[in-house]
């Protein structure tokens, strides 16, 4: 069943409560990245053009002391949402209470606020009925645009839409077109590539897609538990012991079931975690006792480069190396810029850090869709019915 989306809602004078996803990095009060403010504009400039009074709410890393407060304000983000808007963004540093009240009941049409970080409420996480209710009578309608916490049952999104007309807002939107897609009718062939530091972070993504995908290719320091399962020596990389007999498992269930996980072939290797060490290339056959990979190697690189030929589908979930060290980021650049280079291929990025990748590497614009959130992508890739999205009203 479709979901309701906001252009279904009529919008005109009436007070419309937005959860949008606010929670971008902050260092020392200041914003390093944006990405996530701007992938909600779309949402909140067609409210506000149609006449709402709107109501934006987010949250803001975790809150669980009374110093975590003084540093997780989303007033700098209100100062950002009005220069990306060119508008005047109303602040409100209060959750509930006469402040708030009359800030919502003095909007006017075409307006907008935002109040304070939704975690600085106790009930929020524990989706206190109480609370849902209550912010649920600030207003008339409720779209819920924030992708990345629809993994979760929390006040403000499934406590208010269990009170109001709710929709998905345009991000929302996209979000289940395109990842929902892959999971309920993906375009074939579907290649996925997982990569990312553990294997225990993907398990239910990889056993989902076994099922699904024409080809997995696997990169990052997971690659090294599969390595290991195939009985070959891997030195001092990232290693999960206790999860190789998975990978043993999540490999013969591939190859029962026609799908291929194809492996790195050769890897960057050093002796020591740093950005400045020496370094050497060599097959995956020929790693030292005393060496550890941080990237996939130029091989590897050509390799997925031609597993990708003739995708219609391609999702990309977690870097091929540790790409945050530059020298150990050309696995991650080179597999991105492949993907980016893809014809007549639905290419979607499953947040976290590949997203990061992407958008840094100046590839954002090449992709179909970069996903808003990390632990939700997986999920949803997993099949799992994700609450946020489940309280939104069905068309």
């Amino acid at each position: 069943m479709a979901k309701k989306i906001v252009s279904d809602l009529a919008v005109s004078g009436k007070r419309v409560l937005v959860r949008v996803d606010f929670n971008v990095p902050m260092k020392d009060g200041v914003i390093t990245n944006d990405n996530r403010i701007v992938a909600a504009l779309p949402t909140l400039k067609y409210l506000l053009e149609n006449g709402a009074k709107v109501i934006a709410f987010s949250h803001l890393g975790k809150v669980k002391t009374a110093e975590d407060k003084k540093t997780k304000s989303l007033k700098a983000v209100a100062d950002r949402l009005a220069q990306l808007l060119d508008r005047p963004v109303q602040f409100v540093a209060a959750t509930r209470g006469a402040s708030l009240e009359n800030a919502v009941a003095a909007l006017q049409d075409g307006q907008i606020l935002l109040f304070e970080n939704t975690r600085f409420e106790t009930g929020e996480t524990k989706n206190e009925a109480e609370l849902g209710a209550y912010w649920a009578g600030l207003g008339d309608l409720f779209v819920n645009d924030a992708f990345g916490t629809a993994h979760r049952s929390h006040a403000s999104n499934v406590g208010i839409a269990k009170h109001l007309e709710t929709a998905a807002g345009f991000l929302m939107e996209k979000e289940i077109k395109y990842i929902g897609g892959v999971v309920a009718a993906p375009q074939r062939p579907l290649v996925a590539i997982l990569g990312g530091a553990k294997v225990s972070d993907k398990i239910g993504v990889i056993e989902s897609l076994i099922d699904k995908a024409d080809k997995i290719l696997i990169g990052g320091g997971m690659m090294f538990t599969f390595l290991k399962a195939q009985g070959k020596t891997v030195g001092k990389s990232l290693l999960e012991a206790d999860k190789i007999d998975l990978a043993k498992s999540l490999l013969a269930k591939a190859a029962a079931r026609g799908a291929q996980i194809i492996l790195p072939i050769d890897v960057v290797l050093t002796k020591e975690f740093s950005n400045d060490a020496l370094s050497r290339t060599a097959s995956v056959d020929d790693i030292g006792a005393d060496e550890m990979g941080l990237d996939i190697g130029p091989q590897t690189v050509a390799l997925f480069s031609d597993q990708l030929e003739g995708a219609r589908t391609v999702v990309w979930n977690g870097p091929m190396g540790v790409f945050e060290m530059s020298n150990f980021a050309v696995g991650t650049i080179g597999v991105c810029k492949a993907i980016a280079a893809l014809q007549d291929c639905q290419t979607i990025i499953g947040g976290g850090d590949s997203a990061a990748a992407a958008i840094d590497l100046g590839f954002a614009d090449q992709f179909s869709h970069i996903s808003t959130g990390g632990g939700a992508s997986l999920e949803y890739l997993e099949g799992k019915t994700l609450p946020g999205i489940a309280a939104i009203n069905d068309k």
